[in-house]
């Protein structure tokens, strides 16, 4: 017995226990496998975001610190401006200078009176502005002041960039002793080499993106193309799950004084929730590989349970083949010995009877020898009579199609004969065509009585009611609009070959159900006749604005198109597959028939 047969459900109870404990145990590794990698996400996740939160806090306490830092030095550069400072405006600009040069992060510094007049700056030739009616003038005047709204100085640049003024900058403005204000701004390059250098540091082994977002949800620092878009509560961070944040806000300075930004960490899915994946991976296999040991171990004991059934069941099958008479039944008060018993007088019941049978059935036989005689000599005559009618019939059919012609062509050729040397070449081509339609009009009346001589193996319903049966299931079936192009020549075939291009249309849309994601489908069908003789050209087309994929390609696994090329062989037909990505596929096929 072979080990395929020990397996066979069908044959063998054993069998059959063990695959249905092992289909259990296998669905229940599949879902406690999806529970496990799900309860495993989420934790990943969790952690991820976790983790990503502390870096947004790392990212805000850094920005932070830099700010505060920049706003601590502008404190101290405005304490040391006296109003004696003030009255000297080249000896002020000369402190600025060198503030600047010392941090060159500040592109502009400069400092206004008390009544918003300015006296000194590092721009350019500005005295004289007022700049009353500015933001960090007012603000500046009564406390430290940092902003991201930046308000450049009336009448002149921000800053004396060689390439242009900068295009973002934050103000800082702090109140000077004389009840004046000192002003600065701030390089956004600074800030920006500043998140740079935190997202360097991170990406050693994360790979993470840093993003900025102002007060008002403008998105000041990130990826470039979210550079500028606005934040909204509606907008979707994560894209569609491909990244998991995490967020800190209203990145602040100290006394409540700050640009209350929101600093947002984003890493891949794939990246965070990788150890989820081996987790998921670990416990199904593990889950798995329990349930193929129970199975089999659950085969093995129910085998050993099933030992006595399986020799009663072994006895049966001789007594049924005839190689034993009596069956021993097995001791045993359980189900397996009343069943022994009940099946060993039901044995022996009919051995008994068997016996009896075959003393009639020897008196029968000799009857029923005798009628047989008389029935075979009254077949052979019956069948004498029936091939006497067939060849009757067939030299009819011959001498009605393929006599007369062969006569009425006689006829023709012997007239050719005769008056070839009274007719001149275009009566002669003329005499000649028409022999040569009857000559072809014989042959075609001699193949259609020879085919009905022969047993006919054609369809019922043709090609063309075929596939638009076919066609109509398909639409049906998975709600896809179907176009349907038959013309009445192409629709007739219906032997071997019509059901061999039915399967290939078949197959195709299988395929097309499967693996296109297609909205419409088009089915042709076309038949055009032969130049050179009865019969037709058809045409065959199957089309639709799926996906399309590269047919030069090779598909591992997938066995669809190689099918429908081997049956395009076995019918002698031209296959062509036409398809590339993201345009569709169309199959054609073409043979004559």
């Amino acid at each position: 017995m072979t080990l395929r047969t020990r397996l066979n459900p069908r044959l063998h109870l054993a069998a059959a226990i063990g695959w249905a404990v092992f289909g259990v145990v296998t669905l229940a590794a599949l879902l406690t496998a999806h529970l496990a990698a799900g309860q495993a996400e989420q934790r990943a996740r969790v952690d991820a975001e976790g983790l990503l939160a502390e870096f947004a806090t790392q990212v805000r306490d850094a920005v932070s610190m830099s700010l505060e830092t920049r706003r601590s030095l502008l404190l101290a550069t405005a304490a040391q401006v006296s109003a004696a400072d003030t009255a000297d405006p080249a000896s002020l600009r000369r402190t600025l200078l060198d503030a600047q040069a010392q941090f060159p992060e500040f592109v502009w510094l400069g400092v206004a009176d008390a009544a918003g007049q300015l006296v000194a700056e590092t721009g350019g030739p500005q005295r004289g502005l007022d700049v009353s009616t500015l933001a960090w003038f007012d603000q500046g005047r009564r406390g430290p002041f940092v902003s991201d709204r930046h308000a450049e100085v009336p009448g002149g640049e921000a800053a004396a960039a060689a390439d242009g003024p900068p295009q973002h900058l934050i103000d800082l403005a702090a109140p000077v002793r004389s009840g004046g204000t000192l002003a600065a701004f701030l390089s956004w390059d600074w800030v920006e080499q500043r998140v740079s250098r935190m997202q360097q540091a991170f990406n050693k082994n994360r790979r993470v993106e840093l993003m900025l977002v102002s007060r008002d949800g403008t998105i000041l620092v990130g990826p470039p193309h979210w550079i500028g878009r606005t934040l909204s509560a509606d907008t979707d961070a994560t894209e569609a799950g491909a990244y998991v944040i995490g967020t800190r806000a209203h990145l602040r300075l100290a006394d409540g004084v700050g640009v209350q930004w929101t600093a947002i960490v984003r890493q891949r899915a794939a990246l965070a929730l990788a150890p989820a994946r081996t987790t998921r991976d670990t416990v199904f296999l593990t889950v798995f590989a329990a349930g193929l040991l129970s199975a089999a171990a659950a085969a093995w004991v129910t085998r050993l349970l099933t030992r006595r059934l399986a020799r009663l069941a072994t006895e049966a099958e001789a007594v049924r083949r005839g190689d034993q008479r009596s069956l021993a039944a097995p001791a045993g008060t359980d189900e397996v010995g009343r069943i022994g018993a009940t099946l060993a007088q039901v044995v022996d019941r009919l051995q008994t009877e068997k016996q009896a049978l075959q003393t009639l059935n020897i008196e029968l036989d000799h009857r029923v020898a005798e009628r047989t005689q008389r029935i075979e000599r009254m077949a052979d005559d019956a069948r004498h009579a029936a091939v006497t009618r067939e060849r009757l019939r067939m030299a009819r059919d011959l001498h009605d199609t393929l006599a007369h012609s062969l006569m009425a062509l006689l006829t023709q050729i012997r007239l050719v004969r005769k008056l070839r040397t009274r007719l001149d070449a275009e009566a002669l081509d003329a005499e000649l065509g028409r022999a040569e339609s009857v000559a072809s009009t014989g042959l075609v009346d001699a193949r259609a009585a020879i085919a009905q001589m022969r047993d006919n193996g054609v369809r019922d319903t043709g090609l063309g009611p075929a596939l638009q049966d076919l066609a109509r299931r398909f639409g049906e079936r998975t709600g896809l609009g179907v176009t349907l192009d038959i013309d009445e020549l192409a629709a007739k075939p219906n032997d071997d070959r019509a059901e061999t291009v039915f399967r290939i249309v078949e197959e195709a849309l299988r395929n097309i159900e499967r693996h296109a994601a297609a909205r419409q489908v088009r089915v042709g069908l076309q038949g055009t006749a032969l130049a050179d003789g009865p019969g037709a050209h058809i045409q065959v087309e199957v089309a639709d604005d799926g996906i399309g994929f590269d047919p030069t390609l090779p598909r591992p696994g997938h066995y669809g198109l190689r099918g429908i090329q081997e049956q395009a062989v076995l019918i002698g037909a031209a296959l062509g597959v036409h398809s590339a990505p993201g345009q569709g596929c169309r199959i054609a096929l073409a043979f004559d028939v």
